[in-house]
């Protein structure tokens, strides 16, 4: 077997495990995790693209997961360093820390930003890429989640979530924050968007 076929293989054994991890923990918890297998690369690449690191501060991801759009964010070549993953998770935490050493990986509660990060402050942060299941919290939660993010956001920088909706998972409110839609990414198994928030 050569280099490149082996390669491949380690590649194509490593996502057959991502999936069946992520499939058991959804059957656990279908609630928390949202879809039965991670997001598909033209999503995870959609995503990451969205990011702003021209922008001073670090990036949050929030539900990584198995670290499909956290490997997006780093083949874009994002710095490392700047990444901060923030999964609920225990056995996904000890996976995304051993497939990215550099990232800051907290365990925790992403409807808890501010008591989970700590030391996180207002208008602190350059991104946010989100893959939380919102719609399977009430709409009054995902608002409040929305806020409290925009809050830690540098002023017009995105908060990035997918979601496989019609609808976004927080509608816009005039004054407050907008949101802007991707096409449907036809190519993720099922198709979904990206919406885009930001403060207004």
């Amino acid at each position: 077997m050569n280099h490149r076929v082996a390669v491949r293989a380690k590649r194509f054994s490593s996502k057959i495990l991502d999936e069946a991890r992520f499939f058991r923990t959804w059957v656990e918890s279908p609630l928390k995790i949202g879809a039965v297998s991670p997001s598909g690369p033209a999503l995870s690449r959609l995503m990451a693209g969205e990011a702003e690191p021209q922008r001073a501060g670090a990036i949050l991801e929030l539900g990584p997961g198995t670290g499909v759009v956290t490997k997006a964010l780093v083949d874009r070549g994002i710095d490392t360093n700047r990444l901060i993953a923030l999964e609920y998770n225990a056995d996904f935490c000890q996976l995304l820390r051993r497939r990215f050493p550099a990232i800051s990986v907290v365990q925790g509660d992403a409807y808890a930003l501010r008591e989970t990060l700590g030391d996180a402050k207002s208008g602190s942060l350059a991104s946010i890429i989100s893959s939380l299941p919102l719609f399977t919290r009430p709409l009054l939660q995902r608002r409040e989640l929305l806020l409290e993010a925009l809050d830690l956001l540098e002023p017009g920088a995105p908060f990035i979530q997918f979601s496989y909706a019609l609808v976004p998972p927080v509608p816009a409110e005039k004054g407050l924050f907008t949101v802007e839609r991707s096409p449907w990414v036809l190519m993720n198994l099922p198709p979904a968007r990206v919406w885009v928030y930001r403060k207004a």
